[in-house]
């Protein structure tokens, strides 16, 4: 078991973008649905692994490019640790100052590394300044997790 590291930061517009955050659905629209429905399916199932938007489930990063991990960690803390110097490094670009307090900051950061260290995936989001969105994520790698079919970004 190890954890990988993802972030993104962009637009609030660009993050907004739903369609291209979700993966697209298992079953394709049948053969006799209208032209602009089985055409935005065929769009969203081409772009979603290879867009570099967060997506709306946190496991999903492990489908995303290889390029897009941020770091591994075999050690949760580690990971945590890796939260803690992002929220460090963009906390004077969050829109609300609540939220740059360290105590705020050192509560996210204690949490988080408990909830890897169970076994969980962390998602944290934060607007910042010029409209824009910063998304954090650590997600566990374990192909042997009963719930976690999603394959290791490093081993394909």
């Amino acid at each position: 078991m190890h954890h990988h590291g993802y972030l993104w930061t962009g637009p609030k517009a660009r993050f907004d973008q739903e369609a291209l955050r979700r993966p697209p659905h298992p079953e394709p629209p049948p053969a006799d649905s209208r032209p602009e429905l089985v055409q935005r399916y065929r769009e969203v199932a081409a772009a979603f692994p290879t867009s570099d938007l967060p997506p709306l489930e946190t496991a999903y990063w492990l489908v995303k490019p290889r390029s897009l991990v941020r770091g591994t960690w075999p050690d949760p803390w580690a990971a945590a640790a890796w939260l803690s110097d992002r929220l460090t490094e963009y906390a004077p670009r969050f829109a609300s100052p609540a939220q740059r307090e360290v105590r705020h900051l050192t509560g996210l950061v204690t949490s988080a590394g408990e909830r890897l260290a169970s076994g969980s995936d962390v998602s944290l989001g934060f607007y910042l300044e010029h409209p824009s969105y910063l998304s954090l994520a650590v997600v566990m790698c374990d192909p042997s997790h009963e719930l976690r079919s999603l394959p290791c970004p490093l081993e394909r």
